[in-house]
């Protein structure tokens, strides 16, 4: 191998490193942001203590945004065999993400909303979807994760998947009120950078960039499709009274 060559790979994986890292952390702002006025900061906004569910449910997510954060790092430093061992941890906590996550969006639906509102049950599927999107794009992962272009690709969506609730909660008030379902326009403003890193390196689309993006964008405008039939609104309200 030519010393040409193997300068462009160190040149080419150190592109790759600090494109992950700098995908985490954004996220890892983003969700700090979002959250911080309700749990990472809620002692200096409300004195008011959460609910142990409420507890559970942001420890998890921030979990999963450091365990993210972790594994990036231990990749960049070559660590590949400590990465492997707390993928293990990983595939738990993806399953906790989607169990907690779920049962905290239907124990949270208020049935009793404001006279003349659409339903809150029409609303569940945001969460819901949420949940459902990050499960598919999330297994995928863990089942490709002999593929690492794969691998980490799905990691970063599925991670893509949960944000809409941070930022839903950032100052950008002027942006929601023209159209509250925004915060899905803002969320899928992520997705930008990893097509044009791959359009960057490869020349074209990777195709879990591709299934992960389309899964996500298609989804979106399908839950309120969905969560506005009456055989969603018969189905969430069994759901709801069976889970409490």
């Amino acid at each position: 191998m030519s010393e040409a060559t193997k300068n462009d790979r160190m040149i080419a994986r150190q592109r790759e490193r600090l494109f992950y890292f700098a995908m985490c952390l954004a996220i890892a702002i983003t969700v700090f942001a979002g959250f911080a006025k309700t749990f990472f900061l809620r002692p200096y906004f409300h004195p008011e203590p959460l609910v142990p569910l409420l507890i559970l449910h942001g420890v998890i997510f921030t979990s999963w945004i450091v365990l993210l954060m972790v594994q990036t790092i231990l990749i960049a430093r070559r660590r590949v065999r400590l990465h492997r061992y707390l993928g293990v941890a990983g595939v738990v906590l993806a399953a906790l993400v989607v169990l907690v996550g779920t049962t905290t969006a239907i124990l949270r639906t208020d049935l009793n909303g404001p006279p003349g509102t659409p339903s809150p049950l029409t609303f569940l599927t945001i969460p819901l979807g949420d949940m459902l999107v990050f499960g598919i794009l999330a297994g995928c992962a863990f089942w490709f994760r002999q593929r690492p272009d794969i691998h980490k690709r799905l990691i970063i969506l599925a991670t893509i998947a949960v944000l809409p609730a941070a930022v839903a909660r950032l100052p950008l008030r002027f942006i929601f009120r023209i159209n509250p379902l925004a915060f899905y326009a803002v969320t899928d403003l992520f997705m930008i950078p990893c097509l044009i890193y791959d359009f960057a390196t490869r020349g074209r689309p990777h195709r879990a960039t591709v299934f992960g993006s389309l899964l996500l964008v298609v989804s979106q405008p399908l839950r309120f499709v969905i969560g506005r039939t009456d055989a969603w609104l018969a189905f969430a309200t069994w759901l709801v009274h069976q889970i409490r």
